[in-house]
């Protein structure tokens, strides 16, 4: 495919407008309209439900079922967006794959990218067997008869058991046992973002932390699209679900270059421009290839307040083909507030007292409906010590205490 020309950039909301649609439009979604927006972009945010948080700062907002391909093909052709950016799995990616191959729009970062990274299944496949990256055995299964066989047949115990389709590791677990297939079967089925009936089992790998490298293909200064790392991403995860991050965690440099080399094959396979969120798993020098997502990664949030740039900076500039800035600024950690409640119209408490805490930062998402395990904000934290760092960012999420209004008498 031949790379694009830099974006023209016009006014918003006039004949000469740039227009980019979202294709979910959460925490991460926003953050990518935002910084569309500061750079002369006319947006638009689609979500499953209204007033998702890039809806709330979008030009445009639109609500359906994106994995069902008459609305996404009828919403796309009425609002004639020149570029279409996914951000969630559960999509319609045919629609896009056709339209694409029309003429009519241009998918970040590739109507293909999309489709293979979807679910699980095609990316797996892609990564093990088409370009033979380094992956912990794996199988996929159709019913919990197949997933007992399979674990039964060679992957063994421990073994990772997650949805074909699901984001911020919904529906993953790690299991020790036989007693906890048939739980773990079930609880992959209800996690996942698309009900397929299908998951996949993973052996465990002994490895001793996780990464995610950001990795981001962007037009260079001879025009042609060059590919630039971010400092390596740490991060703690519970339930596959995350809940720090830090930057930088420190590498091998062997081990880094091994990343770096992983990360490369499997983005130029996938093309395209944007924003990579690159998982891998490491052991000393050795690397394994774990998950890729087209788009800004959740502990990837970290980047707000760590980089020149931010993911979402990086992932808008790369969309425009305009340069480009992956450095550091300074050491930082990030932490996960939970909304604590189920319902909604939630109240924020204890905001001040966090950011009381030094050189740290809030990002309160405003999601309308609020879960005890939901993602409804972040903490943000800089220093030169990364723990410090992180014990700040805990600290600091720790004080933010979300209720709901109706406890405090501000039912309307």
């Amino acid at each position: 495919m031949q790379t694009p020309e830099p974006v023209a950039i016009g006014t918003p909301l006039s004949l000469a407008a740039t227009r980019v649609m979202l294709l979910g439009s959460g925490e991460l979604g926003k953050e990518v309209i935002i910084a569309l927006q500061r750079l002369g972009v006319e947006t638009i945010a689609v979500d499953r439900y209204e007033h998702a948080p890039g809806q709330q700062v979008a030009h445009h907002a639109r609500t359906l079922r994106m994995s069902d391909p008459q609305q996404l093909k009828a919403l796309i052709e009425d609002e004639r967006p020149q570029i279409v950016v996914p951000e969630i799995e559960a999509i319609a990616t045919s629609v896009l794959e056709e339209l694409e191959a029309a003429g009519r729009v241009r998918v970040i970062p590739t109507a293909r990218a999309a489709r293979l990274t979807m679910d699980r299944e095609g990316i797996r496949c892609l990564a093990a067997e088409t370009l033979a990256l380094p992956t912990s055995p794996y199988e996929f299964c159709n019913s919990l008869g197949d997933l007992q066989k399979a674990i039964d047949g060679g992957i063994g115990y421990p073994c990772i058991i997650k949805p074909v389709m699901s984001s911020s590791g919904k529906g993953q677990s790690r299991i020790d046992g036989p007693a906890d297939v048939e739980k773990a079967w079930d609880y992959a089925l209800a996690g996942g973002r698309v009900s397929h009936g299908r998951v996949i089992v993973e052996g465990f790998i002994d490895f001793d932390y996780e990464i995610t490298l950001l990795t981001v293909r962007a037009r260079a200064a001879t025009g042609e699209i060059e590919t630039r790392f971010c400092a390596p991403i740490g991060h703690l995860q519970v339930h596959g679900d995350y809940v720090e991050s830090w930057q930088p965690h420190p590498m091998d440099p062997i081990a880094l270059q091994r990343a770096q080399v992983i990360a490369k094959k499997v983005t130029d396979n996938l093309g395209g421009q944007g924003i990579f969120g690159v998982e891998l798993f490491v052991k000393g020098e050795q690397v394994w290839f774990s998950e890729v997502s087209p788009r800004p990664h959740d502990t990837g949030m970290v980047t707000m307040i760590t980089q020149w740039q931010n993911e979402f900076e990086l992932h808008a500039r790369a969309i425009l083909g305009l340069p480009v800035n992956t450095d550091l600024r300074s050491p930082g950690a990030s932490a996960v507030i939970y909304g604590g409640v189920d319902g909604n119209a939630l109240i924020f408490d204890g905001v001040a007292e966090a950011l009381a805490v030094p050189n740290t930062d809030l990002r309160l998402f405003g999601k309308p409906e609020s879960f005890v395990k939901r993602r409804m904000g972040v903490a943000l934290a800089f220093d030169q010590d990364v723990e410090v760092a992180r014990r700040n960012a805990r600290l600091a999420a720790g004080r933010v205490k979300p209720r709901l209004a109706q406890a405090a008498g501000k039912d309307r």
